[in-house]
């Protein structure tokens, strides 16, 4: 019968994973089938629960690393997020203060604002996208011309 809660255990953890995409307890599944293994040849419940608990860690520790780089080499960037590092022109003087400006790039018109209040933008001002606050990029003067 421990065979069976066990294999339940594994179930669970395995309905986790999916529910969550979280990469956290699909290593305890595994754990899991090593403990049903080990109650099926017979061994006490605190053997099976040190081989459960062993199992889990090790796979925890050695190959959670290596799914997470797989995993988040293959992460595609969203439309918004690929602007980051981008180059584009001020098409509308940047004013914080004033709450207005815009810039250009690859051919689309964004709301932009300036990585800080004391930093207006010009006009003509060739900046970089530092980074995204809501829907309008944070940009950054590629020039020295800042006033």
């Amino acid at each position: 019968m421990t065979v069976f809660y066990w294999l339940v255990a594994a179930a669970a953890f395995l309905a986790m994973e999916v529910l969550t995409l979280g990469l956290t307890s699909i290593w305890f599944a595994g754990g899991a089938v090593m403990g049903a293994i080990v109650a099926a040849c017979g061994l006490p419940l605190y053997v099976q629960l040190l081989v459960f608990a062993a199992v889990s860690g090790l796979l925890l520790l050695l190959t959670r690393p290596l799914a997470q780089k797989y995993l988040n080499s293959r992460t595609i960037r969203t439309n918004a997020e690929s602007l980051i590092g981008e180059t584009c022109i001020v098409t509308e003087s940047i004013d914080n203060l004033q709450a207005k400006g815009q810039v250009s790039v690859e051919g689309q018109t964004w709301t932009a604002r300036s990585y800080s209040n004391d930093v207006r933008i010009h006009k003509g001002q060739v900046v970089s996208v530092e980074s995204i606050s809501g829907v309008k990029l944070i940009v950054k003067p590629l020039e020295k011309l800042m006033v």
